[in-house]
């Protein structure tokens, strides 16, 4: 904000340094510490001369750092003091366990599970781990023998933001740009042990996580990892072994399933 003059000082109460009076003389130059001082204006002070408060204007006049008393000081005659004053309209520094929410300017939601930010803005901390989901195979799902099958996940145990396709597409769709960590298992049906068993997450139709080893029959085979994506991208997991002849994805939430969540950054 503009001022024509001077700029009101804000909360900046001073005690002069004391003042000698010299003999026949009216002006004399104020400081606080050694270094001049200039009050606002003469209404902004309090001045005791022979312990009698002076009125301003009438009493004495203020230019800059310099208080001239109406009349000649002689000696004998003491300046008690002069207080310099902030600008009396303001509050000053406020006492403390004074300031409620109610003042603050801030936007946002103002109570226990927020924090102030920089930008002046109220923010739930730590922010919040979602979009977050987690599915699984219900039923068998038929996997042919060394062939990339895609893993149809078609029961959801949560999906906080509907961003998972369990009954078309099957695939995880973020819906915003940053990090998720994403992990998904599968466990084939199988008399015998299993040869190449691989398991990958893709994005967008490639693999960008991926687990691949000879297993034992019934065992879960396992891949998770942190992703990068764009609102738009899309992720699916695919399965594929050789075992000699078609075997089935196992149903159950604990041994087929594909959950991720959103990282906080």
């Amino acid at each position: 904000m503009s001022y024509i003059g001077r700029e009101p000082q804000v909360g900046n109460f001073q005690v002069c340094d004391d003042i000698t009076v010299v003999n026949g003389q009216a002006a004399y130059t104020m400081q606080v510490g050694g270094v001049n001082v200039s009050p606002e204006t003469a209404n902004h002070m309090l001045v005791s001369l022979n312990g009698v408060l002076q009125a301003p204007g009438s009493s004495y006049t203020v230019s800059g750092s310099t208080i001239t008393f109406a009349s000649n000081l002689v000696t004998g005659d003491v300046i008690n003091f002069i207080h310099i004053l902030g600008s009396v309209l303001d509050l000053g520094v406020p006492s403390d366990s004074t300031v409620s929410l109610a003042k603050l300017t801030a936007t946002g939601t103002k109570d226990a599970t927020t924090f102030l930010r920089g930008d002046n803005t109220f923010a739930a901390a730590g922010g919040a781990n979602t979009p977050a989901f987690s599915v699984y195979r219900n039923g068998t799902q038929s996997i042919s023998n060394n062939t990339e099958t895609k893993v149809q996940y078609n029961t959801e145990n949560f999906d906080t933001d509907n961003n998972f396709d369990n009954s078309t597409n099957y695939r995880y769709t973020p819906g915003f740009s940053g990090k998720s960590f994403l992990v998904a298992s599968v466990r084939l049906f199988g008399a015998t042990d299993f040869d190449n068993y691989t398991i990958k997450i893709s994005k967008n139709g490639t693999g960008v996580l991926r687990q691949q080893n000879s297993y034992q029959h019934y065992e879960s085979t396992t891949v998770s990892g942190i992703v990068t994506h764009n609102t738009t991208d899309y992720f699916e997991v695919f399965i594929s072994h050789q075992y000699g002849s078609s075997t089935d994805v196992m149903s159950g939430s604990d041994v087929s399933y594909f959950m991720g969540y959103k990282l906080i950054e």
